[in-house]
């Protein structure tokens, strides 16, 4: 399962409405340890989103749901708000960025990233 976004994925994100504000919704299930491991992927995001004028609006561990088909519960969410579809393209591209993901990667064995767009 792949947690991270390909090349592919990114171009198809930008086709739609580059300049349109996000906030990512992060749904994130880790691998043993992984937990631990975010966290430290966290510290090394927030100044690269920062820098692009993003910010996490929210980030919590999940607890046992109430409604959800089998393999449906996250270990954590995680919600960022970006200005831009752009700007979220542009804090993935930056190298120094770039240097900490592997923070993430062996963090999570799942991952869902789904942008979402405000409505009304």
């Amino acid at each position: 399962m792949a947690v991270n976004p390909s090349g592919a994925d990114m171009k198809a994100f930008l086709a739609d409405d580059p300049d349109q504000p996000i906030v990512m919704l992060n749904l994130l299930r880790f691998a043993p340890g992984g937990a631990d491991r975010y966290d430290a992927y966290l510290a090394h995001f927030r100044p690269f989103a920062e820098k692009v004028g993003a910010s996490v609006v929210y980030f919590g561990h999940g607890a046992d749901p109430v409604v959800a088909e089998q393999g449906q519960d996250w270990d954590a969410v995680l919600l960022v708000s970006y200005p831009s579809r752009r700007a979220f393209s542009e804090m993935v591209r930056d190298p120094g960025y770039q240097e900490g993901t592997h923070l993430r990667t062996e963090a999570l064995v799942e991952a869902v990233l789904q942008p979402t767009v405000p409505r009304g």
